[in-house]
């Protein structure tokens, strides 16, 4: 049973272990390794490198890039300085991103970012930007192949184009039994209620525009 505590990261009562402090929905735990399994016989080493994610960690997140203290990028991947900008352009720059606290899909147990540890080069540090797993990216190779065969494990990326909202994610990885039931539960309405008793920077000026930012930075995903 999907609640509004798991749809917005205040609960973990649905989780379970996949490898080290990462974790998911017991159904998708399986169909992941079933995936990695895959991925191995064809040489890929298939990991995780962010699963569950509550909303605590989601709040400093996006706090942090609020406030200047967390790297946050343009649409073309630059880094750039928030303290110049308004309000609207400090959220509307973060959702291309990153998710508002309470609206992550790796709130549910059903989402996770992945990689292939053997495919970076030494010394380099994963940076989960769209170049990795472009064409010359160390990761293109993964990507084809999930591309070819995630499906039918039940995965799909929900960040596969961009639709004007969120920037194109290809590593993020959704299981769709689970993730469908999800993504259609949540609203505006308990998304500003999971803010209670938080300080959710910026939280004024998003409630007010929360019904247009809805559709366009956190419905705006692709179909299965």
């Amino acid at each position: 049973m999907i609640d509004s505590e798991i749809l917005t990261g205040h609960s973990t009562r649905h989780l379970t272990e996949l490898s080290g402090n990462h974790r998911l929905q017991a159904e998708a735990v399986d169909a992941f390794r079933a995936l990695q399994e895959s991925a191995r016989l064809a040489g890929f080493d298939l990991q995780p490198a962010s699963t569950f994610r509550d909303f605590d960690r989601q709040l400093a997140i996006w706090n942090g890039k609020f406030r200047g203290e967390r790297p946050v990028l343009d649409k073309d991947s630059k880094p750039v300085d928030v303290s110049t900008l308004s309000d609207a352009e400090r959220c509307e720059m973060i959702l291309r991103w990153s998710a508002l606290p309470g609206a992550s899909r790796h709130h549910w147990g059903s989402d996770l970012d992945v990689y292939d540890p053997s495919l970076l080069p030494e010394g380099q540090k994963l940076q989960l930007e769209p170049w990795e797993y472009e064409s010359g990216g160390y990761f293109y190779p993964l990507n084809l192949w999930l591309s070819e065969h995630m499906a039918e494990f039940g995965f799909y990326r929900p960040f596969a184009v961009d639709n004007g909202g969120i920037a194109i994610e290809p590593w993020h990885l959704s299981y769709a039994p689970l993730a469908k039931q999800a993504e259609h539960l949540l609203t505006p309405e308990l998304l500003i209620a999971s803010w209670q008793g938080h300080d959710v920077a910026g939280a004024g000026w998003l409630s007010q525009h929360l019904a247009t930012l809805f559709p366009r930075f956190i419905r705006n995903t692709q179909e299965v």
